[in-house]
């Protein structure tokens, strides 16, 4: 099977699904390359004017959708592309609440307007005498604060995601909670508009000593004509890194420079999995950022030795920091290329009783889909290399425009060019604080593997 082959009979961009995916983010929000800053070349547009906090929230124009285009959100899809949009009856400013209908005028569902994006209208409301108000965004933010305390993810000790987007019903929302602090991250305009109203919210439910504002996807600009500086929004920031507890290990996070909001908590069960076959191995962790599995490996999973990998020097910099706040005296951490690393190792002759391969996004569009499966086939395939018999592989995608099927028919074609059996234990996914609604599957990002390979 060549590198990257999909499945038969699957057509690239095509399906209700497919339509939506370039406007794709990673709840987990990553830069996915996650973890790279690519900063505009353009003058970015002024933020949005902040809603006025007693906004009725009622529609100011109707979005006719076209002729056989309104099953997916009869079914709760949030989003509406251009494409999908017949005429506008009104003019909307771009934040406006707007309500969508079919082309024989039946309601459909509530939303709000944006005519920077191709992606028109994310619907929040499906009953017509919904208002988007204050209220309303209120509800839905205790609403998601209260799963999470639901799950047992409510101790101030440690960390939590308490809105994830779609998978809250609050598309382009996402506030992560570390310790006493929050880190929120605004992926729409229809969010930006409307922080403050957020951020009370947020207070009531949470009262933490600060919210700060950080980490929006690096195409926002061109995808939402939507700038937002990171900042302090509310209260304190943190004096320093702020430490979280995550079973018997603390971390130490970055909230004003760390990637992403801070840490990868969607890898919390991935971690403790990982840790679970560690025991006795020689563990290797590349793009290893701040040492998340390399340091639960070496200290809950009791492995003989780790060498964890990665690119960027600040990242290695957390993970030296995290393996010796821990305790992890067999935690060897390296500054370098994985692509290079990998390759000089495989050379070397060295063998590992565990691979953990956790690289940042490889496919920030449909376009990009086949170049990044390679880029996943060559890790991987060297990964293997790098297996004692019997070994076990941790592989990771965060590429949410590669499904879960292409990973799978990548892994296959690994196991035929490799000629090595490939038995995979456990297909797993984001940690349950990062819910995905069944309405918007685009929202499942994160793949996880693990595997034992003779």
């Amino acid at each position: 099977m060549p590198e990257g082959r999909r499945r038969p009979g699957r057509k690239p961009g095509s399906g209700p699904r497919q339509d939506a995916k370039d406007h794709r983010h990673r709840s987990d929000s990553a830069p996915e390359g996650r973890r790279r800053d690519d900063r505009p070349s353009v003058e970015p547009p002024p933020p949005p004017a902040s809603r006025a906090a007693d906004e009725p929230g009622l529609p100011t124009a109707t979005v006719v959708v076209k002729a056989k285009r309104a099953r997916p959100f009869f079914g709760r899809h949030p989003w509406v592309l251009d494409t999908a949009i017949e005429r506008v009856e009104g003019k909307p400013a771009d934040g406006d609440v707007v309500d969508l209908a079919t082309h024989e005028g039946r309601f459909i569902a509530r939303g709000i307007w944006n005519a920077s994006s191709r992606l028109r209208v994310r619907l929040y409301a499906f009953e017509a005498d919904v208002p988007l108000d204050a209220p309303f965004w209120r509800s839905r933010i205790h609403a998601a604060v209260a799963l999470r305390r639901a799950l047992g993810l409510d101790d101030r000790s440690g960390a939590a995601r308490l809105i994830n987007s779609e998978g809250d019903d609050l598309s382009g929302l996402i506030v992560d909670r570390y310790g006493d602090h929050l880190a929120v991250q605004v992926t729409s305009l229809a969010m930006a508009g409307r922080l403050d109203a957020i951020c009370d919210a947020l207070e009531e439910a949470v009262k933490p000593a600060g919210i700060l504002l950080r980490g929006a996807d690096r195409g926002l600009s061109k995808l939402e004509g939507l700038h937002l500086p990171d900042r302090v929004v509310r209260g304190i920031a943190p004096d320093g890194p702020v430490f979280i507890r995550e079973g018997n290990l603390s971390w130490g996070v970055d909230l004003t420079e760390g990637q992403k909001t801070g840490f990868y908590l969607d890898q919390r069960e991935n971690r403790r999995a990982a840790a679970l076959l560690a025991r006795d191995r020689r563990v290797l962790d590349l793009f290893c950022y701040s040492g998340g599995f390399a340091v639960t490996c070496a200290v809950t999973g009791a492995a003989k030795s780790v060498l964890a990998v990665d690119g960027s020097a600040k990242a290695t910099a957390l993970a030296r920091a995290n393996a010796d706040f821990n305790g992890a005296a067999n935690v060897t951490v390296e500054t370098a290329d994985a692509f290079t690393r990998i390759d000089s190792l495989a050379a070397a002759g060295e063998k590992f009783g565990m691979v953990i391969l956790d690289p940042p996004k490889f496919a920030r569009s449909r376009g990009a889909i086949d170049e990044a499966l390679r880029a996943y086939h060559r890790i991987n395939r060297v990964g293997i290399d790098l297996l004692e018999p019997g070994g076990i592989l941790v592989t990771c995608s965060c590429s949410g425009s590669v499904s879960r099927d292409d990973f799978l028919e990548m892994l296959s074609a690994v196991a035929q060019r490799s000629g090595r059996q490939i038995a995979m234990l456990e297909c797993r996914g984001a940690a349950p604080d990062h819910p995905v609604s069944a309405s918007c599957l685009e929202g499942e990002y994160l793949k996880c593997v693990i595997a034992r390979v003779a």
